[in-house]
């Protein structure tokens, strides 16, 4: 069955807005705005949550490899890509990029350390071990970057699910960015 997609002629009344947010500030309707749409309240929850995430003490760096870090344990076929794009947005190294949508390892400890205990966030469902805790803390996080964590894993839950039950086509613009997991995922 295929999922709604609206633009700014078939969205409900109150979608509409937040759509004409998204077309002004991406010169276009991000798929996944545009299923989002069916329901006013999701978008406006997944809006909040990207702007407070993006608010958080995390840099660039760190926001992209929580987001990422997510979307390849989920394996997310738009946000991949859609991030790699908003990565190169925000000057993140193709480096880090890469490592993050090839599992492979990431060019700093810490940035590691991030990666590592995010995927144990999702994968555990939140029960991490007290060791998995440390090993985060002994790499310079402390209790506010787990809270921003669980943040960034409440953010992407939403586009993950949405893009898995809607299968979102990857936007035109981020064709060249796609992105299938690799056979073996990422051991932490």
């Amino acid at each position: 069955m295929t999922f709604p997609s609206h633009d700014l002629d078939s969205a409900p009344e109150a979608s509409k807005p937040l759509l004409e947010n998204s077309q002004k500030a991406f010169g276009r309707l991000p798929g996944l705005h545009k299923v989002l749409a069916e329901s006013p309240q999701a978008y406006e929850g997944y809006q909040i949550l990207h702007k407070l995430f993006t608010e958080t003490d995390f840099d660039a760096d760190e926001l992209t490899v929580v987001w990422q870090a997510i979307n390849v344990e989920n394996s997310c076929h738009y946000c991949v890509p859609a991030h790699t794009g908003i990565a190169k947005m925000m000057k993140v190294s193709d480096e880090i990029t890469e490592a993050l949508r090839n599992e492979t390892p990431l060019p700093s400890d810490k940035l590691e350390a991030l990666r590592t205990f995010t995927v144990q966030m999702v994968r555990e469902r939140g029960y991490v071990s007290e060791a998995q805790m440390k090993a985060f803390f002994d790499a310079g996080y402390g209790h506010r970057a787990v809270l921003d964590v669980i943040l960034g894993m409440a953010q992407k839950t939403m586009s993950n699910y949405v893009n898995h039950v809607a299968e979102t086509p990857v936007d035109e613009v981020f064709h060249p960015l796609k992105w299938q997991r690799s056979d073996s995922p990422l051991k932490v």
